[in-house]
């Protein structure tokens, strides 16, 4: 599973069986930190998921911000309540990257801002299966 986790939005992202290609999964749109973590480790259940690809908000010079903080913090209580072991993966660029995709793809802005988090966590997510091989 890879996540690009915001405050409101929640990018989700599913591999198939053998761990070979991500998919886009869905937004979620949270209602807070414990909703996020709650609906996350549901789905963590319902699919089986053993790992966990947790996007990490770096700086630009590689360095650990006040956001990384955060994210390593909930990423740390999404493992404690789910059993999934979380992995975190620089999300530097990824929305960037995402962005570019769907502008390719022709998407309209109005429709790209509702798909861009689970487009940058499938990213997240075959970064990390990409670098298992």
């Amino acid at each position: 599973m890879g996540i690009d986790y915001g405050d409101k939005r929640v990018g989700i992202a599913l591999s198939d069986a053998l761990c070979i290609i991500s998919s886009a999964y869905e937004v979620y749109q949270s209602k807070g930190e414990d909703d996020a973590l709650e609906h996350i480790a549901k789905l963590v259940k319902d699919y089986n998921v053993s790992d966990i690809a947790f996007g990490l908000p770096l700086n630009m010079d590689g360095s650990e911000g006040e956001r990384a903080v955060i994210h390593r913090a909930i990423g740390q209580k999404l493992e404690q309540i789910s059993g999934a072991k979380v992995h975190f993966i620089d999300e530097r660029l990824t929305s960037a990257e995402a962005e570019d995709y769907l502008r390719e793809a022709r998407v309209k802005w109005e429709d790209r801002k509702k798909v861009i988090d689970k487009i940058s966590a499938q990213i997240i997510l075959q970064t990390y299966m990409n670098s298992r091989k």
